[in-house]
């Protein structure tokens, strides 16, 4: 095969008379396979044209006469750049470390959208800046907003460490997360989504989400073992991967050993996915128009349990939060109900 169009290693690193050339050049290309690649791949115009050098020295490169300077490499490097899919390799980094799955959803939706909408590798923090302003507030405030900062900020952070490339978002505050009062439901609405239920399950699942504040994943991954009748506890499996116990009453123990009677799991006790278990809830939420879904019903067993005067950090610890803030977050309005009980018009009449 002729020289051309092949890039020796051996070749270039026997050159010594390129000033400051090949003792960093050669090194620097063993240590890179994806650079010689792509130096051999590509053609002398190709070449040229992405690194602005004549012609005549990148065919003497190609054909081992020359050393490749750091101007040509430099162009090469940031080709590799463009045609690594770090996305993808982000990724599995996230796997690797064992992250869960609706986590790695959570990454993809949020970096697939953002790289479609801005040249990551090249972005400053004016080009983020716009990026963040361009996702409206919706029900929750500037929470969308605030998702996607983290999940970015984690991305070039990681590349960062990882491959050197520098990110924008550094130093770079993250967007006020507002504090909107969120709904929940009193008994007497959740006594009646389990009366307009017409499956044990649905009722039991009903239940469940409201005496023992549980979260979608750790509801849908409870087994027949996990279920402790005489201390009514079950084990659980948290965020963060962590294992928990969360307590339930008599009313969702009812409905569990009515259901377990009539059927005979394999895997959870439900027999449908999360998916499964959200799909019933929207169809609940639509014939009775009142909200229904695992965070409302998270948020009304924090809001039950500070109605019936327990503080804080019990709340805090019967629903596996990991801080205060969030328990206060939940159980705003119920505070200010609270206050309000004391409340005198200051212009009232004594």
């Amino acid at each position: 095969m002729p020289a051309f169009g092949r890039v020796k290693t051996a070749s270039i690193c026997s050159y010594s008379g390129v000033p400051g050339g090949i003792r960093t050049h050669g090194p620097l290309l063993r240590r890179q396979p994806s650079t010689l690649k792509l130096l051999n791949k590509l053609s002398v115009s190709q070449l040229a044209e992405l690194s602005n050098l004549s012609k005549a020295y990148i065919s003497q490169v190609k054909h081992g006469k020359r050393p490749p300077s750091l101007k040509l490499l430099d162009a090469i490097n940031e080709q590799t750049k463009s045609d690594t899919d770090y996305i993808a390799l982000f990724m599995q980094s996230r796997l690797s470390m064992g992250v869960s799955h609706k986590t790695i959803r959570f990454y993809r939706q949020r970096l697939l959208h953002f790289t479609l909408r801005v040249n990551y590798l090249k972005a400053r923090r004016q080009h983020v800046d716009k990026y963040l302003s361009s996702i409206p507030a919706n029900c929750n405030g500037l929470a969308t907003r605030h998702a996607c900062f983290r999940a970015i900020k984690t991305f070039y952070r990681w590349l960062q460490a990882e491959y050197g490339i520098g990110s924008p978002m550094n130093g770079m505050p993250a967007p006020i997360l507002g504090k909107p009062i969120m709904p929940s439901l009193d008994k007497e609405q959740v006594r009646y989504l389990i009366e307009r239920t017409q499956k044990v399950r649905d009722k039991a699942i009903i239940a469940l989400f409201t005496e023992s504040g549980l979260r979608l994943s750790e509801l849908t991954n409870i087994n027949p073992q996990d279920i402790d009748w005489q201390n009514c506890t079950m084990k659980v499996m948290g965020k963060g991967r962590k294992q928990a116990y969360a307590p339930f009453g008599e009313l969702s123990a009812g409905y569990l050993r009515q259901w377990l009677a009539q059927y005979k799991p394999e895997g959870n006790i439900w027999g449908i996915n999360e998916w499964g278990i959200v799909s019933m809830l929207r169809r609940l939420e639509a014939s009775t128009g009142l909200p229904c879904n695992p965070h409302t019903f998270r948020r009304t067993f924090a809001c039950l349990l500070r109605k019936a005067g327990l503080d804080i950090l019990t709340i805090k610890d019967l629903g596996r939060w990991e801080s205060l803030e969030m328990v206060q977050r939940y159980t705003r309005s119920v505070s200010f109900q609270d206050s309000l009980k004391f409340y005198r018009a200051p212009l009232s009449r004594d």
